[in-house]
């Protein structure tokens, strides 16, 4: 019994179903983490191929030519990406998807003369839409990663309604889309365009500090348009890879709202923007002490428990490898060495734990925030790696920053907190930070690895 080109297909789309589902839950754990992506990529690779068999769609030559491309593209981004520039490539990505999403949904109404099916125009009035807002809220939180200066926090009086207006007239767009398929066209484009506006005024006003927030929501909504251009397509596939990115992108942000202490509406409709700090710079750093590497090694020599809490000042440093030796070091002199990873450290969901497993550091040692923090005590020393804003204790103290109420690693409370710091710069929130004049709190400044491996050296000469 032959099987033909059609029933082909579609087992290929289940297997790559069943491989996609494997691999998301691949990823839930660092250990299988990057045996999950790599079932992810061989799924996607089934189903593309199959997709391309389709004899209307591309010949052999091409399928073969257009696989060559995307794996160049693909190597390259891979070797020249630094770790420090991944976030803005995470957004890049999120707002291309949304953009095909628009661009295959248009498309399709473009190719067929007359579409008068319901739930199909609905899809692609969804997709539309969807893609859209995920395209220029993409490009705009690319903009604040990258840091560019003519993209600004900016939010005015009245943001929250004109925001609310401007969903009801795509709501009325898309009901028009629908019922009345002869301008379907017009209406979808329409639509598109000024939901792009409404990406931008979603996203504008969110601060430095909430990025890996919308960066997670920004993936979800990437999913949400696939999906409906699943539905659009009759592509099963496509809807349930949607689905999944769509369902596990909404489930991770309500993971970093928790963190952050914000609510899920706040960040769908763009008010997490907080205030302004009353604490000056002057009052935040009067008392703060420097020291040495050679001191911080002295400290350590002593030390039992030592905790370790990376942060975006890591990445830039591209300190892990150094932080890995520092570490094999303490343990060798039967030191305690573990790494209190925050959920927003960094500037996406866990930007620190893919450093910490590129330097091969056991996946035990990674502690969540609620576990390092109910023994924090016992604590002997707190290393602060290049983060600010995820160990600020206004976050409990002040209720007018902009990231009061936000649980943070609580190294305060450790003996002894020694930051490695370039400068007293403000993290991403913009705010000082008070943990660096505290009593127990000593500053060592430099570069983040040039720091760690000076610690290390100091050890073994001690």
């Amino acid at each position: 019994m032959s099987i033909d080109r059609a029933d082909l297909i579609d087992l290929s789309y289940l297997l790559a179903a069943i491989l996609f589902i494997v691999g998301l839950k691949g990823l839930t754990r660092p250990r299988t983490a990057v045996r999950g992506n790599q079932l992810g990529a061989l799924a996607m690779l089934i189903a593309v191929v199959a997709t391309m068999l389709h004899e209307d769609i591309v010949s052999l030559a091409g399928m073969i030519f257009g696989i060559a491309i995307g794996s160049a593209i693909g190597v390259a981004l891979a070797l020249r990406i630094a770790m420090t520039a991944m976030p803005q490539l995470v957004a890049l990505f999120n707002g291309l998807g949304g953009a095909a999403s628009v661009l295959v949904a248009g498309g399709y109404l473009a190719g067929i003369s007359s579409v008068t099916d319901a739930s199909v125009l609905t899809a692609t009035a969804a997709s539309g839409l969807i893609g859209s807002i995920t395209l220029s809220g993409s490009l705009v939180a690319f903009g604040k990663l990258q840091e560019l200066k003519f993209v600004k926090d900016v939010s005015f009086t009245g943001q929250q309604f004109i925001n609310l207006g401007v969903t009801v007239v795509l709501l009325s767009l898309g009901y028009l889309l629908v019922t009345q398929p002869a301008s379907a066209q017009l209406w979808f484009w329409l639509m598109s365009l000024i939901a792009l506006g409404l990406g931008v005024l979603l996203v504008i006003s969110i601060g430095g500090a909430d990025m890996p927030v919308v960066i997670a929501l920004l993936n979800s909504y990437s999913g949400l348009a696939a999906s409906a251009t699943g539905f659009v397509l009759n592509n099963n596939l496509l809807i349930i890879a949607g689905a999944l990115v769509g369902a596990s992108g909404l489930i991770l942000t309500r993971i970093m709202c928790d963190a952050m202490n914000r609510s899920l509406w706040a960040v769908l409709f763009g008010t997490m923007q907080g205030g302004n700090s009353s604490l000056s710079d002057d009052e935040a750093y009067a008392t703060v002490r420097s020291t040495s590497a050679d001191e911080v090694a002295m400290m350590l020599e002593i030390a039992q428990n030592v905790l370790i809490v990376p942060g975006y000042g890591m990445a830039v440093a591209q300190a892990q490898h150094a932080v890995r030796d520092l570490t094999n070091l303490l343990l060798a002199r039967d030191v305690a060495v573990e790494f209190g990873i925050h959920p927003v450290a960094g500037r996406m969901p866990g930007h620190m734990n893919v450093l910490l497993a590129e330097a091969d550091i056991a996946y035990e040692r990674l502690k969540e925030m609620d576990d390092v923090n109910s023994t924090m005590d016992q604590i002997d020393v707190a290393i602060v790696l290049g983060a600010n804003d995820v160990v600020n204790p206004l976050a409990r103290t002040d209720p007018d920053s902009p990231i009061a109420g936000m649980p943070i690693i609580d190294v305060d409370k450790a003996r002894t907190v020694i930051v490695i710091k370039r400068s007293l710069s403000a993290g991403f929130a913009g705010i000082a930070n008070p943990l660096f004049g505290a009593d127990n709190a000593l500053m060592l400044f430099g570069d983040g690895k040039a720091a760690v491996v000076e610690i290390s050296n100091a050890l073994q000469e001690g």
